[in-house]
Parts: C-alpha cells; sequence; structure tokens
C-alpha cells in the first residue's frame, strides 16, 4: 500500500523542484482553549513549511467532528474559499463550527482524491485535528474508525516545545509495520481573517531534507518525534489506507495528523 514505482518516477522527475510534500490542512490557531467559543476552521490541501503551491480542493467526501463518541456531521457547515500561497490560489474550504462543551473536539476530513499529474496518481490525505475545551480530555487517544488513521499517544494539544509527540498509524483499522511518515512544519501561520499565509517565515531550512523530514515507524505502527520549536506541525503516512486505486490510477491513501506545541514561558 506504500506509494509505489509511479510516485517514486514522478518525484524523480520533479528532483529539481525544493522537497516540500503535500499536506492536507485543517486549520484553526488554538489547539486547546480555555472557554470555548466558535471555531475558524480552513480546510487546504498545501505545502505548509514554504507555502507554495496551493492544490485545488474538490468538495470533501465526509466532514465531522467527535465530541464524547458522538460523531456530528459538518458537511453543512462548509463553505467554499479561495486561498492564497506564495505562488499561486487554489480552492479550499473552511467552516465555523461551536465548540463551547468541555473535552475533546476531533475534527475529521475525508477529501475527494486529488490528481497529481507530475506523479500520473492519486493522493488522498485523510485528516484530523483536535481541539479541546478546558482541560478535560474525552477522546483524543481513541481511532475514529478512518481507513487511514494515526491515532494520538500523546495529547496532540497539550504538546510544550521540546516534548515528544508519538502515535501509531492504522490502516483499515490494523497497525501498520515500518510506516513511511512525512513531517512538517506550518512554517508559514495563516493570517487571522485572511484566506492567506504570512509572507515571512518563521525558520529558514538549512538544505531541502530539513523542509520535509521522513521519520519511520516501528514494527507496531508507533512512531516517535521530538518537537523542537512552538507551532503546528504535520505528520503523513503514506499509502497506509487500503484503497490504492481509483478511476484506475495509483492512489495514496494517506493518514494526516496536526499537533501544536507551545513554549514554556
Amino acid at each position: 500500500m506504500k506509494r509505489t514505482i509511479g510516485f517514486l518516477i514522478g518525484m524523480a522527475l520533479m528532483i529539481a523542484t525544493p522537497a516540500a510534500a503535500h499536506f492536507q490542512m485543517i486549520y484553526t490557531p488554538e489547539a486547546a482553549l480555555t472557554s470555548g467559543g466558535e471555531l475558524d476552521l480552513k480546510l487546504v490541501f498545501c505545502h505548509p513549511f514554504e507555502a507554495g503551491h496551493t492544490m485545488d480542493m474538490g468538495k470533501p467526501l465526509e466532514f465531522f467532528m467527535v465530541h464524547k463518541e458522538q460523531k456530528t456531521d459538518l458537511m453543512k457547515d462548509l463553505k467554499p474559499i479561495t486561498w492564497m500561497s506564495e505562488t499561486n490560489s487554489g480552492a479550499a474550504w473552511e467552516a465555523k463550527v461551536k465548540a463551547r462543551k468541555m473535552g475533546d473536539f476531533v475534527f475529521c476530513l475525508v477529501p475527494e482524491p486529488y490528481f497529481e499529474s507530475k506523479e500520473d496518481a492519486y493522493i488522498q490525505q485523510i485528516t484530523k485535528v483536535i481541539v479541546n475545551n478546558a482541560g478535560m480530555p474525552t477522546d483524543w487517544d481513541a481511532a475514529v474508525g478512518l481507513p487511514a488513521e494515526i491515532v494520538a499517544l500523546d495529547k496532540p494539544y497539550a504538546l510544550w516545545t521540546g516534548n515528544v509527540f508519538r502515535g501509531v498509524v492504522l490502516g483499515d483499522g490494523k497497525p501498520v509495520p515500518n510506516a513511511e511518515i512525512e513531517v512538517e512544519y506550518l512554517n508559514h501561520p495563516p493570517v487571522p481573517g485572511k484566506n492567506t499565509f504570512q509572507k515571512e517565515p518563521l525558520v529558514v531550512a538549512p538544505q531541502d531534507a530539513f523542509v520535509t523530514m521522513t521519520i519511520k515507524a516501528d514494527a507496531n505502527g508507533q512512531f516517535c518525534f521530538g518537537i523542537p520549536k512552538a507551532g503546528w506541525w504535520g505528520f503523513a503516512a503514506l499509502g497506509v489506507g487500503p484503497m490504492d486505486k481509483y478511476k484506475g490510477k495509483e492512489n495514496s491513501q494517506d493518514a494526516v495528523i496536526w499537533v501544536k506545541a507551545v513554549d514554556m514561558k
């Protein structure tokens, strides 16, 4: 189920370009709320470290929230937007969702597969992000049942800079041994109130390998990553879902999770 030779050839053809990875985002400014309220969620398929090319999203297949094991369909709350990157504009989505009760709110997105012409293949990044209100843990460590999913082993909204984040990669509900996981930092945080990234990066990578970092899960599908800087971090386990074909072409069904770290002050 890993990205196979077609993807590797495609990547080889792009060797002259920076090594940024595709990343599906569900963005909201804060992961740990103190009093709850209305969340402004942005669903963008992008290259988060460099604020590079934004890929057009079709209408998501599923978008929902899990709170205290109760699932709420959020498809009716989605509105189309145009997202501006440093190089182009792309079709994206937004939603305003109330999160006023105490506990965890697990937001899950199953996007329409995206056709990457340079790879002659589809990419479908099934993504989740977990927001907590008032510190009471409820749902953060439970599998939602997505075909491709990363289940957190550390609270993804309660990480100090320098902590590690651990997770387990699941494909069709089962651990995926030795899964390949790409890691990127949201280096150009979105500008509040605007559908764009800030122009100035937070850090400068010394070399392309630091833009998209690659780690591997162990034989039990578990991984661990030390977080060097505050902010949002994305983890994408590649090709771990069961749907490896779409419309007659190769499909990489990836599992994505976003976590946020904060500095000790």
